[in-house]
């Protein structure tokens, strides 16, 4: 099957360097244990665990890399797309409320393959501790500055958040219609309560009502427990239709959510969600809306055109 992956990550811990990745003590992560990540994972270890599926393009997203050297990170991973074949596109690291933060947006949009960049706003642990206006977050004026570059550069911006901050977000959709806004992980939908799913919902469909709004399907592993089509399947259904087969794309997050299932598990998973949906559905949902949203060559484009 041939896919996109619209949302992976490369890291290479013995030449960069990744605080999360290396520093000790390990930091407080969603998934809990991540030990079995801290190690270096490169275009022929996405390609041994994505074995029977045609990866044809895909979108590397900053890792954390040194938030001192964010140039750094995307001259690298340009070395790793000319000699590999990927990523097509990449997801830069921009802190958007920093000093540099004019200097930084001009030099990812020089880079050829950059379209997007994320910087995580300021998030509360839970929808109860919320509040707007906090600094570093969406609302804050200094953070909002410089997502207001963003149009001029021609990039988008990838939002990592949980879904109860998803009104920040739709205001900032709201107040800046020309960049598009690309969520991550599904909203992180942790809480699979009855009222946690309605809760997502409601915020998701408030974010969704924006057109300049999309969303990547990926990260919705729950800690402890197996990827499966049972506890994920809702999930995935109530995202596409929410913001419609032509917003919403399909992500592996690996080697990250390789800590709740292998690459099989997860994307026989997407198939067997949208099986009953229309081919012209399913080849947007696995492919095309990730190639035109990230404006995307896909690799089989690459090689006719080289050769």
């Amino acid at each position: 099957m041939q896919i996109v992956d619209a949302h992976h990550h490369f890291w290479d811990l013995q030449r960069n360097y990744h605080p999360w990745l290396r520093d000790e003590p390990m930091i407080p992560f969603r998934y809990g244990d991540y030990s079995s990540i801290r190690k270096n994972y490169l275009p022929d270890d996405l390609q041994r665990d994505a074995q029977g599926f045609e990866i044809i393009a895909s979108v590397y997203v900053e890792a954390e890399w040194d938030p001192s050297d964010p140039i750094g990170e995307t001259a690298w991973i340009h070395q790793i797309a000319a000699s590999h074949g990927l990523p097509c596109g990449v997801v830069a690291q921009a802190w958007l409320d920093a000093p540099d933060a004019e200097q930084v947006l001009a030099a990812q949009a020089a880079f050829a393959l950059v379209r997007s960049v994320r910087h995580k706003p300021r998030s509360a642990p839970s929808p109860d501790t919320a509040r707007r206006g906090q600094p570093g977050s969406m609302d804050d004026e200094r953070w909002r500055r410089g997502f207001a570059r963003l149009q001029g550069h021609g990039l988008h911006f990838d939002l990592q958040t949980p879904w109860w901050h998803l009104d920040a977000a739709a205001q900032l959709a709201a107040d800046f219609p020309g960049t598009r806004i690309i969520l991550n992980h599904t909203g992180l939908p942790a809480d699979r309560s009855d009222d946690g799913l309605r809760r997502w919902r409601t915020a998701l469909e408030q974010f969704a009502s924006h057109r300049n709004t999309c969303i990547k399907i990926s990260g919705i592993g729950l800690p402890g427990l197996e990827w499966t089509v049972e506890r994920n399947g809702p999930v995935v259904r109530d995202a596409i239709a929410i913001f419609g087969v032509e917003r919403a794309m399909f992500a592996s997050n690996f080697p990250v959510d390789s800590v709740i299932g292998s690459y099989h598990q997860i994307f026989d998973g997407f198939q067997r969600i949208v099986a009953d949906l229309p081919d012209v559905d399913r080849q947007r949902l696995f492919c095309d809306n990730a190639l035109e949203i990230y404006r995307l060559t896909p690799r089989t484009r690459q090689t006719r055109t080289d050769s």
